[in-house]
């Protein structure tokens, strides 16, 4: 595929790196020249200097034969008008922008062939808010990942000396849960995946992937470890795009929430529009603060500024200081892996949630979404099956003739909303949604074309 990405930022290198060892012809275009040399030193792509939302820059990119933009600048009017002229003078097919203010998505209408022509839009802080909010409502996993519209859950947990499963086999799971349908997926033992078996013995301090119906989910975990009580008291510090929205979402009435915020503009304009969460104007890293506060009650601090440092020094004194559990918003990358665990238990990469979302509308076949599981270690992939015997690789075939690649497992099958085991003598129908775990991300090009129906499917 052709594919042209406006912004050599974090997402847009990110989002390059994977797709350019997936067979993609990937164009490049900045207005940094060292950003677009060091992507050239790395990657096999091909580079071009200039302002990505100029008629001229993106005809000298080649956009006229691209399959698809990607327009994932730092500016949302750039993202916005480049896909207008990439429709408007050169028929780009397909076109991808991440737009962030609340001011233009509380406007869904505007994006539409008739005025600005975007076919997929990404909003970040929205990805990551429901990203901590599905944390939040499943105290003690590590990530929860939903497919199926929400109608199936996977979770990862961490197993602990005390959970009823440590020392037992996998097929005891469904001995002691006999009317829940869940399956484990994927364990990794001192950072190596392992695929399991009926046979496979859960260990403490296993990291565990296990899927399931979304309303039986909590009482897997309850197998796996003592189950975390639900969080009540939240505390947020950090009043902007992503901090407001969460407040917001949490003012169900099942919550506490206080936000801190250092603006005294901001503070004012939250206080004024949200309705039940009590807004603090300071420091979320003045010590002081925090205890009068009460922050040794708190159940979850979620530290969620533009600021990497703040973040991850506020987080770590709220912990210090009695915090149940802490979470920081962590944008570097290479920080990711070094904070998570260092007194802080969930680092949250608003990189790796945005990819996620942007491989989705990539990949080729019926991709409904894609994950990365422990920061990229490996993937989940949610396709649904079209076709039938005659034209698909997959439709009407029994799970134990599909020839998947190396590495790779069916997890589960969602039909009608329900969630099916994928038993060996399952077979596959049209329509349905098949859950992929795969351990090596080079071969998802061969599930995307497993899952492609022949010409004569309409």
């Amino acid at each position: 595929m052709n594919i042209v990405i406006l912004g050599a930022g974090q997402v847009g290198s990110s989002l390059a790196r994977n797709l350019a060892s997936e067979d993609n012809d990937i164009t490049i275009i900045d207005s940094d020249k060292a950003s677009l040399r060091e992507l050239r030193e790395k990657l096999d792509v091909h580079t071009k200097q200039g302002y990505a939302s100029h008629p001229d820059v993106l005809e000298q990119a080649n956009v006229n034969d691209a399959d698809m933009l990607i327009a994932v600048t730092n500016s949302d009017e750039v993202n916005m008008i480049a896909c207008q002229i990439a429709y408007s003078l050169f028929r780009t097919p397909t076109r991808i922008a991440r737009v962030r203010a609340a001011g233009y998505l509380q406007h869904p209408e505007l994006f539409s062939p008739d005025l600005i022509p975007i076919d997929v839009l990404i909003s970040p802080e929205q990805l990551i808010t429901d990203y901590i909010y599905r944390l939040i409502s499943n105290p003690g996993t590590l990530q929860v990942v939903d497919f199926a519209g929400g109608k199936v859950r996977l979770v990862s947990v961490k197993a602990f000396h005390e959970g009823p499963l440590v020392g037992h086999a996998i097929k005891d799971l469904g001995q002691n849960l006999p009317e829940v349908k869940v399956r484990v997926i994927a364990i990794f033992r001192q950072g190596k995946a392992i695929i399991p078996n009926g046979k496979t013995v859960i260990e403490a301090n296993d990291e565990i992937f296990v899927i399931a119906s979304a309303q039986h989910i909590r009482a897997v975990v309850s197998e796996l470890r003592s189950v975390d009580k639900p969080y009540r008291r939240i505390m947020i510090a950090g009043g902007g795009n992503v901090g407001r929205r969460l407040a917001d979402a949490l003012e169900d009435g099942r919550y506490q929430v206080k936000i801190i915020e250092k603006s005294p503009e901001v503070a004012k304009d939250l206080a004024e529009n949200l309705n039940k969460a009590i807004v603090l104007e300071g420091d979320a890293a003045d010590e002081s603060l925090l205890i009068e506060e009460n922050i040794s009650d708190v159940d979850i601090f979620c530290a969620l500024t533009n600021d990497d440092e703040a973040n991850i020094l506020s987080a770590m004194l709220a912990k210090r200081l009695g915090a149940r559990k802490v979470m920081s918003l962590v944008n570097r990358t290479v920080y990711v892996d070094l904070v998570e665990g260092a007194n802080i238990d969930h680092a949250v990469s608003p990189q790796q949630i945005t990819i996620g979302a942007l491989l989705a509308h990539v990949r080729g076949g019926d991709i409904a979404s894609v994950h990365s599981l422990r920061k990229g270690a490996a993937e989940v992939i949610e396709v649904v099956a079209h076709g039938d015997k005659q034209n698909s690789r997959v439709v009407g075939r029994k799970r134990v003739d599909l020839k998947l690649p190396p590495g790779a497992t069916i997890a589960a099958i969602v039909r009608d909303n329900e969630f099916i085991e994928p038993h060996q003598d399952i077979v596959v129908q049209e329509d349905d949604h098949v859950i992929i775990f795969l351990t090596d991300k080079r071969y998802i090009p061969a599930i995307e074309k497993m899952f492609q129906v022949g010409v004569g499917y309409i």
